[in-house]
């Protein structure tokens, strides 16, 4: 009787110590997915890597504990705030005027959290039905689609085996194996890349094991903050966007519970901790939403330890380096998959459109995905540019010139 015990707490055990791994592992699943994106921001604008790692692991968590840890994202650097750092940096040569002004863009997000607070979360919802949600939803998606293609093209056969793995486990595995279609995927293109020469273990070699994130405290100039703050007005409809493609990806309702405000709230915390510590600016990751929808594991614990392997990660000189050697090409497979998934929810959300004879809304859904899609990539092709001039660094294009747009046109033909 007594072996029996002893038996069954064994086998209690194993289970139980495999379901801790499995978390784990599909925490290491949505780090890599947004390791690339989250290193390449400072990598261009000059701030440190591993400061960016530990700012998201950070505005992670303070994210979740702000929004009752039910929204399962992760945030890492955003890419919105990379031309006006970089125009800071050139103009003031000190990325710390460009913290200051990060830090003042998050208390503009606060501020409009406490707007959306006071008139109500269904006064804003009104201004987004299915179908210019669905809109957004899809121009988010195809807009990355070609920077995963960039990425792959550096080598396509490496980049088309990782994707075709990916595809190929989450199609036809079952079970926890389907789970793991990305890292299986990204391991195995690694693998190829490794054993075609492709990749270069020199850093890994030359870096220490522990490392200290070279944190810096920020300055404030009225001309450095004028520059970056108004990047706002741009990235208030993409977190619309990207909470409302979260939300359809889960089957919730995160504008409503745990509330717009919240997660305004949020966002504008976690970059506020980049702009002190000396980080760029933080973002929701449409990559790990799209982790979600390949994995169908929507457990926000996940994505916390994601955050605390991030953190970690900054303080870890050769882990660091080791993820860094992962090759472009490999990266860029995995991301047409999460990014073409992406878009598949905007059109799956066009389904819930009501009314679907109405020739009102398809002119409102043609509109904010050709302009979602041209206004972008007027001023490399057609020598101009498309959009709302804020300052002369600022303009509203692409998402949100698109979205206000369409927001605007619903109204006016609706009456």
């Amino acid at each position: 009787m007594s072996e029996r015990i002893i038996s069954n707490k064994q086998e209690f055990d194993f289970f139980n110590i495999l379901s801790k791994c499995k978390y784990f592992i599909l925490a290491i699943q949505h780090l890599l997915a947004m390791f690339g994106a989250t290193v390449l921001v400072p990598i261009l604008t000059g701030f440190d890597v591993s400061v960016a790692l530990v700012c998201a692991g950070i505005g992670t968590l303070s994210f979740h504990f702000i929004t009752k840890n039910k929204v399962p994202v992760f945030l890492g650097s955003s890419f919105a705030f990379i031309p006006v750092i970089i125009a800071v940096r050139e103009q003031f040569g000190d990325l710390a005027y460009a913290q200051g002004g990060i830090i003042v863009s998050g208390l503009a997000y606060i501020a409009m959290s406490l707007l959306v607070k006071k008139f109500g979360v269904e006064k804003i919802k009104s201004l987004f039905p299915d179908y210019i949600v669905g809109s957004m939803i899809i121009v988010i998606g195809l807009n990355l689609v070609p920077v995963a293609f960039n990425m792959a093209s550096s080598n396509i056969l490496i980049a088309s085996i990782t994707l075709l793995t990916a595809v190929c486990i989450s199609k036809f595995a079952n079970g926890f194996l389907k789970q793991l279609s990305i890292i299986i995927a990204i391991f195995l293109g690694y693998f190829v890349a490794f054993s075609m020469g492709l990749v270069d273990l020199t850093a890994v070699k030359e870096s220490n094991i522990l490392i200290m994130p070279s944190l810096r405290t920020p300055k404030f100039d009225l001309g450095a903050i004028l520059m970056i703050a108004p990047v706002v007005l741009a990235v208030f409809m993409e977190h619309i966007g990207d909470i409302t493609t979260n939300g359809m990806v889960v089957s919730k309702n995160f504008l409503k519970d745990p509330g717009l405000n919240r997660t305004l709230l949020g966002d504008g915390v976690a970059t506020m901790i980049a702009g002190f510590l000396g980080g760029p600016a933080n973002t929701t990751y449409g990559e790990n939403t799209g982790v979600l929808a390949v994995t169908k594991n929507y457990d926000p614990k996940i994505l916390r330890i994601a955050a605390l392997f991030a953190i970690i990660l900054g303080f870890v000189g050769k882990l660091g380096s080791l993820i860094q050697t992962i090759p472009v090409c490999v990266m860029g497979g995995i991301s047409l998959m999460l990014f073409s998934m992406i878009s598949l929810v905007g059109f799956k959300t066009l389904k819930n459109t009501k009314d679907k004879y109405d020739y009102k809304k398809y002119i409102i859904m043609f509109v904010i995905i050709f302009v979602g899609l041209i206004a972008p990539n007027t001023k490399e092709y057609l020598n101009m540019d498309i959009g709302i001039k804020i300052t002369n660094e600022i303009s509203l294009s692409g998402l949100s010139l698109a979205s206000l747009l369409g927001v605007v046109l619903n109204k006016v033909l609706n009456k």
